[in-house]
């Protein structure tokens, strides 16, 4: 089978590697010069970074996978750290390790700091309600509806944080449904399943880089710089500007694959065109004096003109002297109003002054907004003409995982 994958973003990446194991001869057509997508390496100053500061966690089983397959260690690549959601002053929830879930999460709660027992036992009894139901919900519901018996402080130190940092849509916007999945598999799943995966090398060195060596070794074409102009039925198959392909992949973003089946299915163009997208912003700083205590990651009050929620030091994971990274999820401001905002916030809630900008990123479509009822693209478009990416149907968000498993999925479905 003479196969095209048009994208190499993480789910492009996930098809073209899986379809080649599988005897598929792959091409790949990348319009950027650079592999990733919306998860990938940029530089400032000849120093790597990323265009959006990443979080993986334990659950996240087919990234892992395809690492391993490509020769990457997560062990090395990746520092695992038990889900910790204190904030500076040290409110909010650890969950312990080496313990068995739901035990580590019942004792996470139980010594909890900033909540009273009179909250605490409404989490125990809500979580306890949502896994006598499976996890399922009404799927016009909110995650504000599942939580609204919920103390104030557990929705704004755990739900919030979770919500906003899992699916980059505020709790009472988001889909309850994804966010009861995304749990299940987290917090009462495997052991582990919840630990903190956070990235010790940029977005390229962590997936994409192996993967375009691996598919170059099996001798898959990878033709970067390359934007595809249109597709066409042909006889037993598919063209790409004059190209003959048996099949298609579209692993492109929703809106490109929008353009491409324009023509060829008006109503998956149209379900793709209909999603909403959300930004997230990633403010550089110099001169942080960093975490000393904990985990590299601390989470973050976020709220009016205090857009961050999490703050990454970025010395201690990457060797990056007095940087650190600051994620700013739905972010609605410029880039220089939010480096503003981060430094104003950064003074405020961790005492750092005198903090000097190095890079501001928004990427503006980075997600999309997972709401309640989403109705999002099907993988098959077309005869012959599938689609993978974050937005495409699927039970997890827009994240890494998510386009892994879609890409995955395509190329099983190709066989």
């Amino acid at each position: 089978m003479k196969l095209a994958v048009i994208g190499a973003g993480w789910a492009g990446l996930a098809c073209a590697v899986a379809a080649t194991r599988a005897g598929a001869r792959v091409t790949v057509f990348e319009s950027a010069r650079q592999l990733g997508g919306r998860a990938r390496r940029v530089e400032a100053n000849g120093l790597p970074l990323d265009n959006g500061q990443h979080i993986l966690i334990g659950a996240y089983t087919a990234t892992l996978g395809l690492m391993r397959e490509l020769g990457i260690s997560p062990e090395a690549v990746l520092e695992r750290q038990p889900l910790d959601l204190r904030h500076a002053d040290g409110r909010g929830l650890k969950v312990p390790a080496r313990l068995p879930p739901p035990l580590d999460l019942a004792v996470a709660i139980a010594t909890a700091r900033g909540w009273t027992w009179r909250d605490k036992l409404s989490l125990l009894r809500t979580a306890a309600r949502w896994r006598r139901a499976g996890f399922a919900c009404d799927p016009s519901a909110s995650v504000a509806d599942l939580c609204s018996d919920l103390a104030p402080a557990v929705q704004q130190l755990l739900v919030e944080p979770l919500c906003v940092s899992a699916l980059n849509t505020p709790m009472h916007e988001a889909s309850g449904t994804v966010f009861l999945r995304v749990l299940r598999d987290a917090l009462f799943g495997e052991r582990g399943g919840a630990d903190l995966l956070l990235p010790r090398v940029d977005l390229g060195a962590l997936l994409p880089d192996a993967a375009a060596g691996w598919l170059d070794a099996q001798g898959t074409t990878l033709r970067l710089g390359t934007r595809v102009d249109g597709l066409a039925r042909a006889a037993g198959g598919w063209r790409i500007d004059g190209e003959a392909f048996d099949r298609i992949v579209l692993a492109t973003s929703a809106w490109e694959g929008a353009r491409l089946a324009e023509s060829i299915a008006p109503a998956w163009a149209a379900a793709a065109r209909a999603l909403d997208h959300v930004p997230i912003g990633t403010v550089y700083l110099r001169h942080a004096p960093g975490l000393a205590e904990g985990t590299p990651l601390r989470a973050l009050s976020a709220g009016t003109d205090q857009p961050a929620q999490f703050v990454f030091d970025l010395q201690r994971l990457r060797g990056h002297a007095a940087m650190a990274a600051f994620v700013c999820s739905a972010c609605s401001v410029g880039r220089e109003t939010l480096t503003a905002q981060v430094l104003a916030q950064a003074a405020a809630q961790l005492g750092w002054r005198g903090l000097e900008p190095v890079l501001t990123v928004v990427e503006k479509r980075a997600t999309f907004a997972c709401r309640p009822g989403l109705v999002r693209p099907a993988m098959a478009v077309a005869p012959g003409l599938l689609a993978c990416g974050d937005h495409v149907e699927g039970p997890y968000p827009a994240t890494l995982e998510g386009a892994a498993r879609s890409g995955l999925a395509a190329a099983a479905a190709l066989q």
